[in-house]
């Protein structure tokens, strides 16, 4: 009898302690609050409700969130698209990857002042972000709207430097991403991230004078460290970020400002 009950009690301790492991699963996921947080606060109690336990820590830039998460403060971000991604590895000496597609931010040129582009004045200032592949990716927009024209407008790491035709003598001002909201009223124009605009109370659609189309290659992805892609709590991320529930709150939310990558 008494060995039976030592064998049950052994068997009644592995269920709770494997209950309470489960229950005890944690996934940090380092974002940007808007719309990136928003995002991951709208699936909490969908993972909670599979034994994982979601915390979002928040970050206001964009170099941060991926020290985080290499030095394993944190087990995953989500702010950045790939183009970002693979310059800021090179340029830190990172391995960081990507594990899961999840929208499109098209990015905007605003402005307090102007309401399209044929008022902009010759010899007007511009900001733009400075990081590698935004500030590419901003040229590359004005490119392709006619107000610059670059030596080679596939470069994703253009800078002014790169500008061959500048009809109106634009000035260009290299500022941090997450500043361009706020200079708007010192410069004739920015051309500023969505997660950004958004913050700002600007609407994409309404106030940008020039916007990406919703084919723009620079899908935001949350990152993981090399070898946690295949990890099971990502395999659970994974499917419910990319369920329809997902996609009908990022369409119905954001209004085409934010577009679902899948």
């Amino acid at each position: 009898m008494l060995k039976r009950t030592i064998v049950l009690l052994a068997v009644l301790t592995i269920v709770f302690v494997g209950t309470v492991q489960a229950q005890d699963e944690k996934l940090s996921i380092g974002a940007t609050p808007v719309p990136h947080s928003e995002i991951l606060n709208f699936i909490k109690d969908d993972l909670a409700k599979e034994g994982i336990k979601l915390k979002i820590v928040e970050f206001t830039d964009y170099v941060t969130p991926n020290i985080a998460l290499n030095d394993g403060s944190i087990d995953a971000n989500f702010f950045q698209h790939v183009p970002y991604l693979k310059q800021f590895n090179e340029d830190r000496g990172l391995n960081l990857v990507s594990a899961i597609k999840v929208h499109v931010e098209p990015i905007g040129l605003y402005s307090n002042k102007y309401k399209s582009l044929d008022e902009i004045p010759e010899g007007a200032s511009i900001a733009i972000p400075n990081d590698p592949s935004n500030e590419g990716r901003a040229l590359i927009l004005l490119h392709n709207n006619g107000v610059i024209t670059l030596d080679d407008p596939t470069n994703l790491n253009a800078t002014p430097m790169d500008i061959a035709k500048n009809p109106k003598n634009l000035k260009f001002k290299e500022l941090e991403a997450a500043q361009l909201p706020r200079v708007l009223p010192d410069v004739a124009a920015a051309v500023i991230n969505t997660n950004y605009a958004l913050e700002a109370d600007l609407n994409p659609l309404e106030d940008a004078i020039i916007m990406e189309g919703s084919d723009s290659p620079y899908v935001n992805v949350i990152a993981v460290q090399k070898g946690d892609e295949g990890s099971e709590k990502i395999k659970t991320l994974k499917k419910i970020i990319q369920s329809k529930k997902v996609k009908d709150f990022i369409l119905n939310k954001y209004k085409g400002a934010v577009v679902p990558a899948f």
